[in-house]
């Protein structure tokens, strides 16, 4: 199944937690505090893999979590860092943060991408002794990992773009200059995805061309299949667009011209001014009659386009119009890669004004990033790491800011996880 584009969530590893530990050896009399630093959490990594070719993975499963890292040991030992968590896409996908739509990274090249850092590992008791505080009972947690919603869109690699209404002749082409094998039938829609196939003109002369599954009339606004598949065709630096010269089907070949490019204008207007060559096809059906294979050329040249004719099912012509093929992709600018777009946000450092007082029936509940961040090192268990709780609560004017709301001794105070009652 062709999948080519996909939701997911991604989240990196939490930091491990720093270590609260002392020094214990015989002979040795206060040791001092020893506890180590937590690992740093695993990061989500984006990769391409050759072998692949469709998103259907990430059909089946949704989110992806990067392991956390290890707290920190005794004895200084800082603790493991998480595995990264490796995710493989096939080559030409495009990463976009789902919040904004913009690009994060076209995986067109072959350079890993951290798409989510993990967080870092908080710090053991050792980076807290000072001179008055030589043994402290509190450490810093690792920070948490990041989490993001992200699209990943698939738009093929191809140099060389073949467009037309079904049944013109496409895949009958592909199969004829290169080794792809696409499925080939006398009924509309029979190539429902694209297929890619390398094309040699020469010794170290070759091409990329993809077989497009067939546009209709309002397929830019969702109709068939163009809607879904014209985005294969963005990074097409040159078009092929295969007519029914014989009308065999009965529609008019330049009407069937003017359909598709109003299609590719509606879906993109640098789509709409990508170099073309009008392929009339199906000439063996004409027998002598030259007059519709001229009318074509007139037409196309008449608007700047280059022509072509040929016989796919019977091979006259292809040759000739490959060789075109490569001589005007080496006038034209390279593949298009999209450049990034998304920008990420650092959050600033929490500060001692992050954070608010809320009246919650008789408590106070003090909520903030700057207070999550002591709370979260400090050990209520600890008489010293209680004393520092309360040296920098007071600092931040919190308590200030308690006797302003008018609280009385004996109310109740929660911060982050903890209820204490007020005592002046």
């Amino acid at each position: 199944m062709f999948i080519d584009i996909a939701k997911i969530k991604i989240v990196s590893g939490k930091g491990g937690d720093g270590k609260v530990g002392f020094h214990r050896e015989k002979y040795v009399a206060a040791g001092g505090p020893d506890g180590g630093d937590g690992g740093r959490g695993g990061s989500v990594i984006f990769k391409v893999d050759d072998n692949l070719s469709t998103l259907l993975d990430f059909r089946y499963k949704k989110k992806y979590v990067a392991a956390p890292g290890e707290p920190g040991g005794g004895k200084r030992c800082k603790g493991k860092d998480g595995a990264d968590l490796i995710i493989r896409v096939p080559r030409g996908t495009i990463i976009r943060d789902q919040k904004t739509g913009q690009v994060m990274k076209d995986m067109s090249d072959s350079e890993p991408f951290v798409a989510a850092k993990g967080g870092n590992g908080g710090w053991g008791n050792t980076h807290f002794a000072t001179p008055t505080r030589q043994a402290p009972r509190f450490a810093k947690p690792g920070l948490p990992g990041v989490e993001r919603d992200i699209i990943l869109e698939l738009k093929l690699l191809a140099d060389v773009g073949l467009v037309g209404f079904p049944n013109v002749g496409k895949s009958t082409l592909l199969s004829m200059v290169s080794a792809a094998r696409p499925k080939i039938a006398n009924y509309h829609f029979t190539t429902l995805v694209p297929n890619l196939g390398v094309v040699s003109v020469g010794e170290e002369q070759n091409f990329v061309m993809a077989d497009i599954p067939g546009i209709i009339e309002g397929a830019s606004e969702g109709a068939g299949l163009g809607h879904d598949f014209l985005r294969h065709i963005d990074r097409c630096r040159l078009l092929l667009h295969l007519v029914d010269a014989a009308g065999s089907e009965g529609r008019d070949p330049i009407d069937d011209i003017e359909k598709i490019n109003a299609e590719l204008a509606g879906y993109s207007e640098f789509l709409a001014a990508r170099p073309q060559i009008i392929v009339a096809n199906k000439t063996d059906l004409l027998g002598d009659d030259r007059e519709p294979v001229e009318k074509i050329r007139k037409y196309a040249e008449e608007r700047g386009f280059l022509f072509a004719e040929l016989s796919a099912a019977t091979n006259q012509g292809v040759k000739e119009l490959m060789n075109l093929t490569w001589h005007e992709l080496q006038q034209l600018p390279p593949v298009f890669i999209y450049e990034p777009e998304f920008v990420e946000v650092e959050e600033k450092a929490a500060t001692e004004n992050d954070w608010t007082i809320e009246r919650d029936g008789d408590a106070y509940v003090v909520t903030g990033a700057w207070v999550d961040k002591i709370m979260g090192s400090v050990n209520i268990d600890d008489y010293e790491s209680r004393q520092y709780m309360d040296r920098m609560l007071q600092s931040a004017g919190i308590y200030a800011k308690l006797e302003e709301m008018g609280i009385e001794e004996g109310a109740p105070v929660v911060i982050g996880e903890f209820e204490f009652e007020y005592v002046y």
